[in-house]
Parts: C-alpha cells; structure tokens; sequence
C-alpha cells in the first residue's frame, strides 16, 4: 500500500506529460484548419440565438442548426463571396491604371503643391517630391510591387483551391455541431478547465461577452460605414466604389481615426480636381453620416463596454494580422479582452470577503 502511494506522485506526473504531448500533437494536426474553425466557434456563438429561435419553432435540434446554417450561408457567406470578388476585380483595375500611367496625379499634386507653405514645399523639393512627374513615377513604383504581390496571392489562392473549399466545407460543418451541441461542449470545457468552477464560469461569460461586444461593435458597425462610405463615393462619382468601401470598413476597426483614414483623402482628391460640390459631399457624410454611424449604432449592438481601452484594441488588431492575418482583426481583440478578463477575475478573487462568480452566475445560460 506504502509503495502504491508512493509511486502515485511520479505515474500522475507522467500521465500529465502524455496529456500535454498528445494535446499538443493534436494542436499540430489541426492547425492547417486552425482558421475555419476559428470562425465556425464564432458563428456559432453568434447565431446561437437563432439557432434556439429556429428550435422553438420547427423542433429538432438537427433542423434547427440545419436551418440556421442557411442563413448563415445565403446571408452572409454568398454576399461575402460576391464582394470579395468585385474588390479584387477593382483592385486588380486599380493597380493596372496605376502601372500602365493612366491615372494621373499631376493636376492634384500642383494644387495641393502651390497650397503648402514654403518651408514645407521646399522639404518636399529636397526629398524628391518636388515634381508632379516624380510623385507620378513613384506611385507607379509602389503600383508595379502591389501588382506583383496582387499576382502571387491570386497565384495563391487558385492553386489551393481545393484547400479553400476543403477549409469551406470543414468550418460549415463544425459549425453544425457546435450550433447543435455547443452549450453542452462548453458545460464540459469547463468541467475540465483545471480552473475552480466559479472563476471557470467567471472567464467564460467574460470571454462569450467580449466575443459578442467585437463581432456586433467591430464587425457590423465597420460593415455599416463602409456600406454609407460606398453610397457616398458613388453619389460623388468616384471609381472602384466597392473598394473605397471596403477599406472604409477595414480602416473602422482602428479607434480614433477610423474611415477619416479614406474619406479625408477622397474628398482631398475631388476638391483638387475640381469636383467642389462633390468633395463638400464627401465631407459633410464623413463627419455627420459615416462617422455618426459608430456613436449611434455601437451602444445599441453592445449594450455596455467592453472594458477594452481604444489603443489595445488598436496594437492587438495590427499585430493579430500581422499574425494571423485576416482572422487576427477578430482574434487579436478577442486575446486581449480574455487577458484583461483574467486579471479583473484575479483582482475580484483576491478582494477580501468579495462574492466569488457573481458575474458567471448571472451569464451561465449563456454558455455556448
């Protein structure tokens, strides 16, 4: 008996070491995919109300997820896919008329050239940008290396075309199961979390609060300026709208300047080359229609902040592309959020006589 519990320290050390290994050589495995069933976790937290609108009214578990992931797929997914397709087909025109000279910047360079101060015209002299010609030669520089990174990523993704649909495929039918058994895997996620069970619950409702909080206050609202910012560009008469838009949505992600960022310049760019009434356009809907849009709509999606200063969400946003790409301008805040969660949860464990999960308590229906 001594020498049974004896040896239980070193056996229960190594089965912990085989958990980790396997652990991580299953991680290994399913990291070609990591990114399809990051946004299958996404989607079916997201829509996992509809899920159980869609239950209470067809019955059925199966159909209800079968249901939901219709939606998804004619709602989101298809329009995605359109979208993305006119971007690169006005991106591609974009760079071609920039490589080949046909987009000429001369007339918008003298004007805001002859606007400068001469201290500031003067350093544009010396730096080499002193001449129309010469800013000219250098955006068709910086077009012909756009156009060759362009090319390799279309390259890219038509020779995996198999692992696009392979990936498709993977996320919309993980999505199933998670919208069909989400909340009874997450129970057992946490049963097994080597985490005390209030302060399990605690990150839990935490993290599925700032996932919602991202998605509806990051995601929908980026989308809802770029739409205005695309209908304001196309009243003004500018080309390659869909793209305009798009990166009005992109650039809606950064806090502070946000899609100033890309209506600033177009407007710029029509008052340079004398389309006034059209630059005034793009200026009064930048500053009471596009930018408005976040203070309107941003309290009524989430409700309550997330707790998420602006300049975290700013550097976790850049460096979670920077690492993961696309899927980082979700993962990144999502990584900080669930950091800052953990601490305000270990600051509350430690206040002395503090409830313990009043916060899970509250949220625990809400588990996926």
């Amino acid at each position: 008996m001594a020498a049974k519990q004896h040896g239980q320290p070193l056996e229960q050390g190594g089965f912990l070491v085989f958990l980790a290994v396997v652990s991580l050589v299953l991680l290994y495995i399913v990291w070609p995919f990591v990114a399809p069933l990051l946004w299958a976790t996404l989607a079916a937290i997201m829509f996992q109300p509809l899920f159980q609108w869609f239950r209470k009214r067809i019955g059925g578990n199966n159909r209800a997820a079968v249901a939901t992931l219709l939606v998804i797929t004619f709602a989101v997914i298809i329009p995605a896919l359109f979208i993305g397709g006119v971007v690169v087909e006005q991106a591609t025109s974009v760079v071609i008329a920039f490589r080949e000279g046909q987009i000429d910047l001369s007339a918008m360079f003298a004007a805001f050239h002859e606007a400068l101060p001469d201290a500031l015209s003067n350093t544009l002299d010396l730096e080499g940008y002193g001449t129309a010609e010469m800013v000219q030669q250098r955006a068709q520089e910086l077009a012909l290396e756009s156009s060759g990174l362009l090319a390799q990523q279309a390259v890219s993704i038509t020779g995996s075309a198999f692992g696009f649909l392979l990936s498709f495929g993977i996320g919309l039918y993980v999505a199933y199961f998670l919208l069909r058994d989400g909340r009874e895997i997450g129970r057992q996620v946490l049963d097994h979390l080597p985490l005390q069970r209030d302060i399990a619950e605690d990150l839990a409702t935490r993290f599925l609060s700032i996932v919602r909080a991202t998605i509806k206050g990051s995601m929908v609202v980026g989308l809802v300026q770029g739409a205005l910012g695309a209908a304001t560009y196309w009243i003004a008469g500018m080309p390659s709208v869909v793209l305009l838009g798009l990166l009005t949505a992109l650039f809606s992600l950064v806090p502070a300047i946000g899609p100033a960022v890309v209506w600033v310049p177009v407007a710029l760019y029509l008052l340079a080359t004398g389309d006034v009434w059209q630059g005034v356009l793009v200026i009064i809907s930048g500053v009471a229609v596009i930018g408005m849009a976040d203070n309107v709509l941003r309290p009524i999606l989430v409700g309550r902040d997330t707790g998420i200063p602006d300049w975290i969400i700013l550097v976790t946003t850049l460096g979670g592309i920077a690492a993961m790409g696309l899927s980082g301008i979700v993962v990144g805040p999502l990584v900080a959020g669930l950091f800052l969660a953990a601490w305000v949860v270990l600051a509350e464990q430690r206040k002395p006589g503090a409830p313990a999960g009043d916060m899970a308590a509250e949220g625990q229906s809400d588990l996926v």
